[in-house]
């Protein structure tokens, strides 16, 4: 009887979790840690690639990870 109200209730919680993130959404938030990588940085990191410049070099030139430029830059 016990597992019964237990799954009730997380299954409450999941759903009321679910309609406020949509809530959130719906009035332009979005949750998680903000991107290091705007459009300006991606811009000048693809014409340093473009000119054969280093992911490394790249990387330390604008103060991001050498990960992150390669999520953005594929």
């Amino acid at each position: 009887m016990m597992v019964a109200f237990a799954e009730l209730e997380r299954d409450m919680i999941v759903e009321r979790t679910r309609a406020g993130l949509d809530a959130a959404k719906a009035q332009g938030r979005t949750g998680g840690r903000p991107s290091v990588i705007t459009e300006d940085v991606l811009t000048v990191a693809k014409a340093r690639k473009a000119k054969g410049e280093s992911i490394t070099a790249i990387a330390k030139a604008l103060g991001v990870s050498r990960a992150t430029l390669y999520r953005h830059l594929g």
